[in-house]
C-alpha cells in the first residue's frame, strides 16, 4: 500500500475500501459495482484472496459513471469516455514534459540569425460619412 508520507495517509490509488464500503461511498450496490468491474468500467486491485480493493480514484469513477448513467449514456458509451479522457490525460502529460524540454533546448542554444520585426503602428482609417 503507498501511503503518503507528509499525513500517513494512504494516497488515491492505494485500493483499502472493500466492496461494501465502496458501495456505500459511490452511492450504489456492491452487486452494481461487479458488474463495473466485469465491464472494465472500474478497475479495483485485488487481494491475494481476490477479493477487490478499492481505492479513492476507483470511488471517485464509480460516481463519475453513476452521473454519466443519470445522463442517459450507455455503458459502452461510459466506456469510451473513461478511454478517451484517459488518453487525453497521457496526451497533455507528454506535451507538459516536451515543453520542458523544448524550453531547455532553446535556452541552452538560442535562435540565431533570426530577424526581428519592429512593431508597426496600427493606422486607423475613420469610414467617411
Amino acid at each position: 500500500m503507498n501511503i503518503d508520507n507528509d499525513k500517513n495517509l494512504p494516497d488515491d490509488d492505494a485500493g483499502v475500501y472493500v466492496i461494501s464500503v465502496a458501495a456505500e461511498l459511490s452511492g450504489m450496490h456492491p452487486q452494481t459495482l461487479r458488474q463495473y468491474d466485469r465491464m472494465g468500467l472500474v478497475s479495483p486491485d485485488r487481494t491475494s484472496g481476490r477479493n477487490r480493493r478499492y481505492s479513492l480514484r476507483d470511488i471517485a469513477s464509480l460516481r463519475m459513471v453513476q452521473r454519466l448513467v443519470g445522463e442517459g449514456i450507455n455503458h459502452a458509451g461510459i466506456k469510451r469516455i473513461i478511454e478517451l479522457e484517459s488518453a487525453m490525460a497521457n496526451m497533455a502529460l507528454e506535451v507538459a514534459k516536451l515543453r520542458i524540454e523544448v524550453d531547455a533546448l532553446i535556452e541552452a542554444n538560442p535562435p540565431k540569425g533570426i530577424a526581428v520585426r519592429k512593431k508597426q503602428p496600427v493606422i486607423l482609417y475613420e469610414e467617411e460619412k
